[in-house]
């Protein structure tokens, strides 16, 4: 896992970027909504759906605050680069993984585990103030 932000100086060719409630309601809707976007690019859905899923559920779950909602934001960066961002409220509460399944019977973390071998980079960067932003990014085959 890295804290350092991966953005790149390649140009933009799609963005999407909304705010949703940190229920599991806006979670669900995270991946719908996630799924319209990847379709309307002409993207392929998964695994990018299942890296949204994972990103939403654990803002709802690790990082809600009362009354404040998540933020995802999907961008398609030049040459073939999709970049999720989920940032969320809890910027005092940063993300920990479950290092092996042998290491007890830890109920969370593994989905940070599917984020990791699904996502070809992976990380958290502090902000925007008082926010942590989650990210990962899949490097896209060659579409349409």
């Amino acid at each position: 896992m890295s804290d350092v932000n991966q953005r790149t100086d390649h140009p933009l060719l799609h963005h999407f970027s909304v705010p949703l409630s940190a229920t599991r309601r806006g979670a669900r809707l995270a991946r719908l909504l996630a799924a319209g976007e990847l379709h309307d690019w002409g993207l392929p859905l998964d695994p990018a759906r299942l890296v949204v899923a994972e990103l939403a559920a654990n803002a709802v779950l690790h990082g809600r605050v009362p009354g404040r909602s998540f933020r995802l934001t999907l961008s398609v960066l030049a040459p073939r680069t999709l970049r999720v961002e989920v940032a969320d409220t809890r910027g005092d509460r940063w993300p920990t993984r479950v290092r092996g399944a042998c290491e007890g019977q830890a109920e969370s973390g593994y989905g940070l585990l599917l984020v990791e071998e699904l996502a070809d980079r992976w990380g958290v960067r502090a902000g925007p103030v008082p926010c942590k932003t989650v990210w990962a990014e899949l490097d896209l085959v060659p579409w349409r």
